[in-house]
C-alpha cells in the first residue's frame, strides 16, 4: 500500500470511528429519554438497533486489523490504530448500556423517586463523550486530562443518588407484600440505571486515556 493511501486510510478510520460515536450518543439519548417517557416504542428502536453497532463495531475492527497487516506503521501510527481499537469496543459497550436503559424502560411501571435526576446524569455522561471524542479528534491532551477529572463529579452524582434511593426505602411504609416486591423492583432498575450511566462515563474516559497514550505515548490515565 502506498503511504499516501495509507495516510487515507487512517484518515478514514478517524472519521467512521466518529461517526460511530454520533450514533452511540443518539441510541443514549433515545434510552434515556424512552426511560423519562416510558416510551415502550423508543425502547425497543434501542434495543433492536443494537445489532447495527454490533455491525459497525466488527466492521471498524476489521478496518484496524487490515491497517496493521497491510503496512508495519511507525510507532505514532501504531498507537493511533491501537488507540481507536480500543475506542471503538469502548463505544460498542456504551451501546450495551443505552440497550439496558430501554429494557429499563420496559420493565418500568412509574418513577416512584422523584429526587433522583436520571436525566441530568444521563445529560453529564453525553457531554463527556462528546468531549471525549472531541479530545480524539484534535488530539487535545489537556482536554484529556480535564474529562478524567470530571468523572469524579460523575461518581459523586452516582454516590448521592444511590444514597437517595436507599434512604428513601428505607422511611417508607409499607404493609402488603405485593407493595414491598414491586417497591424493590423498582429499586433495582434505579440502582442499575444509575451504575449504568456511572459505567459510561468510565467509558468515556477510558476514550480520554486512550487518546492521551495515542499522542503523548502517556499511559498516565490508562487503568
Amino acid at each position: 500500500m502506498a503511504r499516501k493511501s495509507y495516510q487515507e486510510k487512517l484518515a478514514e478510520l478517524r472519521e467512521d470511528i466518529l461517526y460511530m460515536s454520533e450514533v452511540v450518543m443518539e441510541r443514549l439519548r433515545m434510552g434515556l429519554d424512552a426511560l423519562e417517557q416510558k416510551d415502550d416504542a423508543l425502547a425497543r428502536e434501542v434495543i433492536e438497533g443494537d445489532g447495527e453497532i454490533n455491525r459497525m463495531y466488527l466492521d471498524l475492527e476489521q478496518d484496524c486489523i487490515d491497517l496493521l497487516a497491510l503496512q508495519q506503521p511507525v510507532a505514532s501510527d501504531l498507537r493511533f490504530i491501537a488507540a481507536s481499537f480500543k475506542i471503538i469496543t469502548d463505544l460498542e459497550r456504551i451501546a450495551d448500556l443505552a440497550v439496558n436503559l430501554g429494557e429499563y424502560t420496559l420493565d418500568a411501571e412509574e418513577n416512584l423517586f422523584p429526587d433522583v435526576d436520571v436525566q441530568e446524569m444521563g445529560e453529564l455522561t453525553l457531554e463527556m463523550i462528546e468531549d471525549a471524542m472531541i479530545a480524539y479528534d484534535t488530539e487535545d491532551v489537556d482536554q484529556c486530562r480535564e474529562l478524567a477529572a470530571r468523572d469524579d463529579d460523575l461518581d459523586h452524582f452516582a454516590e448521592r443518588a444511590s444514597e437517595i434511593v436507599v434512604r428513601d426505602l428505607i422511611e417508607r411504609e409499607l404493609d402488603a407484600p405485593e407493595e414491598v416486591e414491586l417497591l424493590l423492583q423498582d429499586v433495582s432498575r434505579l440502582l442499575l440505571t444509575i451504575r449504568d450511566l456511572e459505567r459510561v462515563g468510565d467509558h468515556a474516559v477510558n476514550i480520554a486515556a486512550r487518546t492521551l497514550y495515542m499522542v503523548e505515548n502517556d499511559d498516565e490515565l490508562i487503568y
